[in-house]
């Protein structure tokens, strides 16, 4: 009887220990990454280490609910740990995603109040979130201010909130930054000890996005939509009393679950670009409306032609069955009508619909957000897309991150999964790992693409978005141009674009006739919108080159973006399996001007390449 109640004190004892912990750290499955919560006087703290080596100094975890913070005065933490271990269909940078993390959800006491802190670590980053317990007759106003405290000497990549998603990055030194900039994520960052980590956010939903705001040492605070300073793009196109609105706080019923606050990290920009962690941390495809995930039958990647930039003629429906034709010559499975279709008959339009649908050609059509925002006009216009058999809808001018707008994105994809339509948002905030929920979203712009006419340092933006804003997702940056809008970049740079700057719909700039009188038409043809694999190759820096070898079945893409100034790169062909390949090459001449050629290779080759400042180079192998 005594060892009984001996074992029963000592248990109590231990219980109270684990109740009382001040110190809860969750390593990745190769115990390379630690997350580290942490009690500092009564306050929650954390710390995120890879190999021993600090990415995010100490730092305060801030959350609030009717302005109450509940993360300081804390009376004890404990944890419960879980793990996931799975592989899954995905359309990125390769056929299959691996989500392979530990985790633990973290039980806070503040008082009578208890939430959870769920933390998952994975062999490339790791993620947090707060679950705010209530029942749906609750309404509660939750606010965030965690700090991501970053090392001495960290250099960022960055642009602001004035043009939303639509700015140019600039490099800087994190104590450069000031007190009070705005950064809109992926914020990307090399440390000084050369490693790398992106911090963003995953599975926005129910929620407004967060922005990032410096504040003046070395640290990066988040701050939601109502703090953030309402872009020039919202500001223009709507009005002063939506404007107001949405910089009101927004209230949540039931249970608060804020999306995922993500550090993405590697030791080189390959294993960057092939993080996984943003879709794995959103739910799986729901199969009331993809019954096969990303193998339902409707859904369908590809590439898509799109008169807007390049001229072509007036929006009529005989110019259309002719960028239709240019589609179906190319081998393109879309044709992107913007908003001119809108003044056609439903008899024109079913007409061209049809005419594209023989030559295996979907239609798209442009809608501006602000006509769907109700129940009534969503089913309205999404069915009125399927009875005229039209494919898939371009949603523009969203260019928030308040609540109200975040649930219009999912009220859009619901209704139009409903109908079988494809999406494309375009003015469009960051994407955060949903198209593994909603795949029948296939791209967003969120970036300073092709549309911005004034960019004159097109060579430094290309090779510095593959490295930030597309870590986040897929961008409709509308690639390659061959006349002015190219700007500092060749016309070979422009072609290796559509092989790095890829989408589930990779939508091209250039008149489809222009494309077809390119000597480069045959590998431009060839260039698929869904990798199986890449290879961010080593010469690759932020701003400066992007060098990437990439396979779709048994072929391989070579596609380098060179950045400002002349450059050397030696690429070895080490990735090709035994035996001769044949390559069609392109490549620029002295003159800036485009060359083809033909070359035979073997894996023990190296390819050493000469790059003009701007310049570019693509080649596709093929095994004899």
């Amino acid at each position: 009887m005594y060892m009984k109640k001996l074992l029963l004190i000592l248990v109590a004892i231990l219980y109270c220990f684990r109740i009382l912990a001040v110190d809860i750290i969750v390593k990745s499955p190769d115990g390379q990454v630690s997350f580290q919560l942490t009690l500092r006087d009564k306050s929650l703290m954390y710390k995120i280490s890879f190999k021993n080596e600090t990415i995010i100094n100490s730092s305060p975890l801030v959350f609030s609910v009717n302005d109450k913070i509940i993360t300081n005065g804390i009376n004890g933490i404990s944890g419960r740990s879980y793990s996931i271990n799975e592989s899954y269909s995905w359309w990125g940078v390769h056929a299959k995603a691996v989500n392979h993390c530990n985790g633990s959800k973290i039980t806070v006491q503040q008082g009578k109040l208890i939430y959870t802190i769920d933390v998952r670590v994975f062999n490339d980053g790791a993620a947090f979130r707060i679950i705010m317990p209530g029942n749906n007759s609750i309404t509660r106003t939750p606010d965030e201010g965690t700090v991501f405290t970053l090392p001495a000497g960290t250099n960022l990549w960055y642009h602001d909130l004035y043009m939303h998603y639509e700015g140019v990055y600039v490099k800087k030194e994190i104590s450069q930054v000031k007190d009070g900039e705005w950064v809109a994520p992926p914020a990307t960052v090399k440390l000084p000890n050369g490693l790398y980590a992106s911090i963003t956010e995953a599975d926005l939903q129910n929620y407004s996005g967060f922005a990032l705001q410096a504040d003046g040492k070395n640290g990066l605070v988040l701050r939601l939509a109502q703090h953030q300073p309402t872009s020039y793009p919202y500001r223009l196109r709507y009005s002063p009393e939506d404007t107001a609105r949405l910089l009101q706080p927004a209230s949540i019923k039931g249970t608060i679950t804020t999306p995922w606050r993500v550090v993405m990290i590697s030791k080189d920009l390959n294993d960057l670009v092939n993080n996984d962690m943003l879709h794995n941390l959103c739910s799986p495809p729901d199969k009331k409306y993809f019954p096969r995930g990303f193998q339902t039958d409707w859904l369908r990647p590809g590439r898509a032609v799109w008169k807007y930039l390049n001229g072509g003629g007036d929006g009529t429906p005989e110019i259309m069955k002719h960028f239709t034709d240019g589609a179906a010559a190319l081998g393109f499975e879309h044709n992107i009508f913007e908003g001119f279709w809108s003044g056609w008959t439903d008899e024109q339009i079913k007409e061209v619909v049809s005419y594209s649908k023989q030559k295996g050609v979907d239609v798209w059509v442009w809608k501006h957000s602000k006509n769907l925002r109700s129940d009534t006009a969503r089913v309205n216009f999404f069915t009125l897309c399927r009875r005229l058999g039209i494919r898939g809808a371009k949603i523009d001018f969203l260019d928030h991150e308040a609540k109200e707008v975040v649930d219009l994105y999912i009220d859009i994809l619901k209704e139009a999964a409903k109908n079988k339509i494809m999406v494309d948002f375009h003015g469009a905030n960051k994407p955060t790992g949903l198209l593994r929920t909603w795949p029948n979203e296939l791209t967003r712009e969120g970036v300073k693409g092709m549309e911005a006419s004034r960019l004159e340092d097109r060579a430094t933006h290309e090779t510095t978005i593959p490295f930030t804003r597309l870590l986040a997702g897929p961008a409709e940056y509308t690639v390659m141009l061959f006349g002015d809008r190219k700007k500092n970049s060749t016309a070979t740079h422009q072609v290796a674009s559509a092989v790095i700057l890829s989408a589930p719909m990779l939508t091209y700039a250039t008149n489809p006739d222009t494309i077809l009188a390119s000597p480069a038409v045959e590998v431009i043809k060839d260039i698929p919108s869904l990798w199986d694999e890449t290879i961010v190759l080593p010469g690759s820096e932020i701003g400066e080159m992007a060098a990437y070898v990439r396979r779709k079945g048994t072929e391989w893409f070579i596609a380098v973006m060179n950045g400002v100034g002349e450059k050397n790169l030696k690429i070895s062909l080490s990735f090709l399996k035994n035996g001769e390949w044949n390559a069609k090459e392109v490549k620029d001449k002295e003159d800036r001007s485009m060359m083809i050629q033909n070359k035979s290779y073997k894996a023990n080759d190296v390819i050493e390449l000469k790059l003009l400042s701007g310049g570019g180079y693509v080649a596709e192998l093929k095994m004899k």
